[in-house]
């Protein structure tokens, strides 16, 4: 997205802390629903719905400081060295344009012929290699 790599530390925080939060804040509100709190009130009937909406907005901040971490890394990012075309090695097709991308990615639809069409590709080309090398 940016065409440089994101520092992997603490895009695994920004993983985990997002991964908590959304948890720690959406599932105590699937169970207030099932145990019968209706939506948008301004007191609650029951007492144990306090504390479950209290645990639901702590995981708010949770998720809000995850996304603070990534914009960090995001902005961090500006200063690492640009990645090439294809950084991991990957083996589908949204890989083999350029980065950035042209407008249409491709001229022409690749033929495909199986799910991981550059790793059948970089074969074809080694077993040519391979051919070459042995005559």
């Amino acid at each position: 997205m940016f065409g440089r790599k994101l520092g992997e530390t603490l895009g695994k925080w920004h993983f985990w802390l997002l991964f908590a939060g959304f948890n720690l804040t959406f599932f105590p509100q699937h169970f207030l629903g099932l145990d019968g709190m209706p939506r948008r009130i301004s007191t609650y009937q029951d007492e144990s719905w306090e504390t479950w909406n209290l645990v639901s907005t702590i995981g708010s901040w949770i998720m809000g400081i995850g996304i603070l971490l990534f914009a960090v890394n995001a902005i961090r990012s500006r200063n690492a060295p640009r990645v090439g075309n294809d950084p991991w090695r990957a083996d589908t097709l949204e890989w083999y344009t350029t980065s950035p991308p042209p407008p249409h990615n491709f001229d022409e639809v690749p033929y495909v012929t199986s799910a991981r069409p550059l790793y059948d590709l970089r074969r074809m080309l080694r077993e040519k290699r391979g051919v070459r090398g042995a005559l």
